[in-house]
């Protein structure tokens, strides 16, 4: 399938591992200029080297911290400027600390806010001007399937996700006459560095090791098994294309058929 990605310009914001990466990685393979984000500046370089590397596309590196409104701010308009302007916008922000209900003070939860949420917000609000100038706009917000099915010890996440959801949802009514897209998808459980820290904070709960954890949880997938990065970026890459011109206001789960709901 041709994805009529070449030449498209596109913003992925922690993108010097995991999901980020390889969306980014996956989109420059299609044609796609990139600019990348995360907090940290050697990372960052070092990803978007070997994206270039890898693919031949242009991959800019820019270090920012998302939990800094002003920072969100520049670094859209540094990407804009970089890339000559933006057609693809994927907001990903990690995900927040686990714990109970009970450990988290009200700093915790606003910091969530700040990174789950606010980010995402502030993402969007920053791009839009540029994304409105596209005849080929889309916004891919990335959150998690704890949306659709709580996750044991992640009330952090289980919480706000759901916002970012509804923001999403709606973004794309309204964004909609503008011929922007606005979709989202929800990860399971992926080989990611996020994922092995996840488990391993487990592990020290139960007495077993991150080893163990990581087996019990592919268990609870219906293919048995987690996902690999590249899995979770071939269904972003395609909902970010131009193929995918009729899709909107779409929460897809790449998930593994952990979730058990029909809805």
């Amino acid at each position: 399938m041709d994805f009529q990605l070449t030449g498209k310009r596109a913003l992925i914001t922690g993108a010097s591992q995991g999901l980020g990466y390889a969306t980014a990685r996956g989109l420059a393979a299609e044609g796609c200029a990139v600019a990348i984000n995360s907090r940290d500046p050697q990372k960052i370089r070092a990803a978007a080297e070997t994206i270039t590397t890898e693919t031949d596309a242009p991959a800019h590196a820019l270090p920012a911290d998302l939990a800094d409104p002003a920072a969100i701010t520049q670094l859209v308009a540094d990407a804009a400027a970089a890339l000559g302007g933006l057609d693809l916008l994927v907001t990903n922000a990690g995900g927040p600390p686990s714990g109970a209900f009970e450990e988290l003070d009200d700093a915790a939860w606003q910091a969530a806010i700040d990174l789950s949420l606010m980010a995402h917000v502030r993402l969007i609000r920053a791009a839009l001007p540029h994304l409105r100038q596209s005849a080929a706009a889309s916004i891919l917000t990335i959150t998690s399937y704890s949306a659709k099915q709580p996750i044991p010890n992640l009330v952090l996440s289980n919480s706000i996700r759901l916002a970012t959801i509804g923001l999403t949802k709606t973004l794309s009514q309204e964004f909609g006459p503008a011929g922007i897209r606005v979709n989202s998808i929800l990860p399971g459980w992926t080989e990611t560095e996020r994922v092995y820290s996840l488990m391993e904070a487990r592990a020290a709960r139960s007495g077993e090791t991150p080893a163990e954890q990581l087996a019990q949880q592919a268990r609870e997938t219906a293919l048995g098994r987690m996902a690999a990065p590249e899995e979770f970026a071939r269904a972003a890459v395609f909902l970010l294309s131009p193929a995918a011109s009729y899709i909107t206001g779409v929460m897809l789960p790449v998930d593994g058929g952990i979730v058990k709901g029909t809805l």
